[in-house]
C-alpha cells in the first residue's frame, strides 16, 4: 500500500493515510488536499461500525444536510455528513450525490465494501483483477507499481489516443487496466463473488419528454439560478478563472458575490493581452471583483522538460504535451484560491458542443501495423456517437476526453463547475431540439442575471441583442484574425514556414500570435525548445520505438527545428507518446 500511495502525485499541500480490515481482507490508503472537502477521511459513524472513504465534492441541497442534524448526527463541515447519509437511506444514498467523487464504503455490520464513482465516471478509478485480488486506485501508476503485468501499452488504446486524443470505451492505456464504468457500485463480501452494479442509468433522463422553448428557459433559469449557490459554499477561499466566452459569464451574472470576495484570474501569454484577458478584465470589474492575469512566460518555457513529463505522470498519460502549460498555470492559481470555479463543460452540456473527433495522422510516421490500430480509434467513436447527443457528452465526452485536462488541475486545485449538475444535466435532455446547439439560452440568461454583461460582446463579437452591421463586422474580424493565428501557429503549410523562416527579423508573430491564444507551441518547438525537443526525440531509445518510423520521425523534427517545415500537431502526439514510455513504464 505504502508503495502505491508513494507513486501516486503528491505536493506539499497534501495529506494522506492508511486503513486496513483484515475480516474484509481489505487494504486502503488515501491522499487528498489539505482544507478539502473530504480532508476528514477515514468519515466514521458515532458507533464506529461504518466508515467512509471519499474524494472529491458532494453539491448536495442545503436541505439534506440540515436534516441529518435534526436526526441527531454530529458531524464536521466537508464530507462528514455523507456517512450518516448512508446510515439513513442505505446505499442508495449514492443517488442523491451530486458531484465528481469515488470512495469505498465500509459497513462493519454487514461485513460489505462498496467501491464507488460518480454518475459520469469524470473522478477515475481504474481497476485490475487477477487471480488473487482487485487492485483499484484513483491513479493507473498506482497499479503500474506493484502489478508488474500491466506495465505494457495497450496497442488499441494508444492507436485511439493517437487519433482520437483519448481512450475510448472505459479502457485504458496500461495492459489489463480498465476503467470503473460510470455510476458504478461494486460490492465485496468475504466468501462471495463481487456484486458490480449500478446506481444510476442516462436511459431514466433520455426518456424525458421535450419542453416547449418557453417552458424549457424558464427551467433553465430557474435550475441555473437555484443550483448556483451550492458551488458557493466552502470553508476554503474559491477563485474564478474567467474567460471572454460565454459560460463564466453566465456564472458571474447570477454569483451575486459582494464586492472583493471572489477573486478572478485569466490565463495569459507574453505578445499582448488577449481577448480573454481583456474581456475578463472588463467583466470582473463590472461585478466589483480583483482580478489579475497568470502568464505563460520565459519561467515556463525553462521549466518546460519538468512541466512536461510531470504532465503525463498526472494524467497518466491522458493529457497531451500542452498539459505542462495547464499544470503551470493551475499550480500559481492555488496561491490565489485552492478552489478554481470555471465555466467548464457549459458549452458541451449547454449548447451541445462535440469537443474532440479523430484526427489523421501523416502517412509513414507510425510503423504500418500500429497505423491500423490508429484507423481502427476512428472506427469505434464513430460506433460510440450512436446514442443520445447529451448522452455522449456527459458520458463519454466528459469521462474520456475532458478527464485529461481535469486530473492536471486537480493535482493542483480543486476545479468545480457547475455545469455537471445533476439537475442542470438532467433538464438538458429536454431542451427542444432547435435549442440544443443554440447560444440564445445562454445569451438570455446572463442579461436577465446582469444588464450590463449582457451587452458586453463575447471573445468573438457575439452578444445577446446584436447591433446591426456593427455586430457583424465585429464578429468577422474576431473570426478572421482567430482563423489568422491558427494558421501561423498550429495550422501554418509547410511553404509558409519556411517563408517565415526566412524573414524571422521581421518577427511577424508580434502581429498574429496572442490575440486569442497564450500558447504557442510551434514558434516554441522551433526557438526555445528546439534543443530540448532533440534531446528527447533523436537518441535511439526514442527512434527505436515499435510504433514509430524513426527515420521519418527525426526528419520531422529536425526540419521544424530548422524552421523549414511545420510538425507541431505531430511532434506533440511524438513526445506524448514518448514521455508516456520512460515515465510511467520505464520508471516503473
Amino acid at each position: 500500500m505504502q508503495g502505491m500511495l508513494d507513486s501516486m502525485t503528491r505536493e506539499p499541500f497534501y495529506t494522506s493515510g492508511h486503513f486496513a480490515e483484515d475480516r474484509l481482507e481489505l487494504s486502503i490508503a488515501w491522499t487528498c488536499h489539505k482544507g478539502s472537502f473530504a480532508d476528514c477521511l477515514p468519515i466514521w459513524n458515532e458507533t464506529r461500525d461504518i466508515v467512509l472513504f471519499f474524494t472529491g465534492e458532494d453539491f448536495a441541497d442545503a436541505a439534506i444536510i440540515a436534516k441529518l442534524k435534526t436526526q441527531g448526527h454530529q458531524f464536521d463541515d466537508g464530507a462528514g455528513y455523507l456517512v450518516h447519509l448512508y446510515e439513513e437511506t442505505g446505499i442508495e444514498f449514492l443517488e442523491r450525490l451530486n458531484g465528481w467523487f469515488s470512495g469505498v464504503l465500509v459497513d462493519l455490520r454487514q461485513r460489505k465494501a462498496v467501491l464507488f464513482n460518480d454518475r459520469y465516471g469524470l473522478r477515475r478509478i481504474y481497476y485490475h483483477e487477477n487471480d488473487s485480488a482487485l487492485y483499484f486506485s484513483s491513479e493507473a501508476k498506482a497499479l503500474l507499481k506493484v502489478v508488474p503485468e500491466t506495465r505494457r501499452l495497450d496497442a488499441r488504446s494508444l492507436g485511439e489516443l493517437v487519433s482520437c486524443g483519448c481512450v475510448l470505451q472505459n479502457r485504458s492505456l496500461f495492459s489489463g487496466v480498465s476503467l470503473l464504468p460510470a455510476a458504478s457500485r461494486w460490492t465485496f463480501s468475504p466468501g462471495q463473488r463481487l456484486r458490480k452494479e449500478v446506481y444510476f442509468k442516462r436511459e431514466s433522463w433520455e426518456s424525458q419528454g421535450l419542453l416547449p422553448e418557453n417552458e424549457f428557459y424558464d427551467q433553465l433559469k430557474e435550475t441555473f439560478s437555484r443550483i448556483l449557490p451550492r458551488y458557493f459554499r466552502d470553508r476554503q477561499t474559491i477563485g474564478m478563472s474567467l474567460t471572454g466566452g460565454v459560460d463564466g459569464r453566465m456564472i458571474m451574472a447570477w454569483a451575486q458575490a459582494s464586492p472583493g470576495t471572489l477573486p478572478c484570474y485569466t490565463f495569459g501569454g507574453t505578445y499582448r493581452d488577449c481577448n480573454d484577458v481583456r474581456l475578463a478584465r472588463r467583466i470582473a470589474r463590472m461585478c466589483r471583483q480583483p482580478h489579475q492575469v497568470i502568464q505563460v512566460d520565459g519561467e515556463f518555457l525553462r521549466d518546460f522538460s519538468g512541466l512536461a513529463a510531470k504532465a503525463i505522470r498526472v494524467s497518466d498519460g491522458a493529457m497531451d504535451i500542452t498539459g505542462s502549460a495547464e499544470l503551470y498555470v493551475n499550480r500559481i492559481a492555488r496561491k490565489i484560491a485552492p478552489v478554481r470555479l470555471t465555466g467548464n463543460y457549459g458549452s458541451e452540456l449547454v449548447r451541445g458542443n462535440v469537443a474532440f473527433k479523430p484526427e489523421t495522422p501523416p502517412a509513414g510516421l507510425f510503423a504500418s501495423e500500429f497505423e491500423q490500430q490508429v484507423r481502427d480509434g476512428s472506427a469505434t467513436y464513430a460506433e460510440e456517437t450512436q446514442c443520445h447527443p447529451i448522452s455522449f457528452i456527459a458520458f463519454k465526452q466528459v469521462p474520456w476526453h475532458h478527464h485529461a485536462r481535469f486530473s492536471i488541475e486537480q493535482s493542483q486545485l480543486t476545479p468545480r463547475s457547475p455545469f455537471l449538475d445533476n439537475d442542470l444535466v438532467g433538464l438538458m435532455y429536454r431542451a427542444p431540439r432547435h435549442l440544443v446547439l443554440s447560444k440564445e439560452p445562454s445569451f438570455r440568461l446572463i442579461a436577465e442575471g446582469n444588464e450590463a454583461l449582457g451587452r458586453l460582446p463575447t471573445d468573438r463579437g457575439l452578444r445577446y441583442k446584436p447591433i446591426p452591421v456593427a455586430s457583424r463586422v465585429q464578429n468577422s474580424y474576431q473570426e478572421f484574425t482567430a482563423k489568422a493565428e491558427y494558421a501561423y501557429d498550429y495550422g501554418m503549410p509547410q511553404w509558409l514556414a519556411r517563408l517565415d523562416r526566412t524573414v524571422s527579423s521581421l518577427r511577424l508573430e508580434r502581429l498574429f500570435l496572442g490575440r486569442h491564444k497564450f500558447c504557442h507551441f510551434r514558434i516554441w518547438y522551433r526557438d526555445q525548445l528546439a534543443e530540448c525537443l532533440k534531446e528527447l526525440l533523436l537518441d535511439r531509445r526514442s527512434r527505436e520505438r515499435p510504433w514509430l518510423n524513426g527515420g521519418r520521425m527525426e526528419a520531422m523534427v529536425t526540419s521544424h527545428t530548422a524552421g523549414r517545415a511545420n510538425f507541431t500537431s505531430e511532434i506533440h502526439r511524438v513526445l506524448a507518446l514518448e514521455l508516456i514510455q520512460r515515465e510511467l513504464i520505464e520508471k516503473n
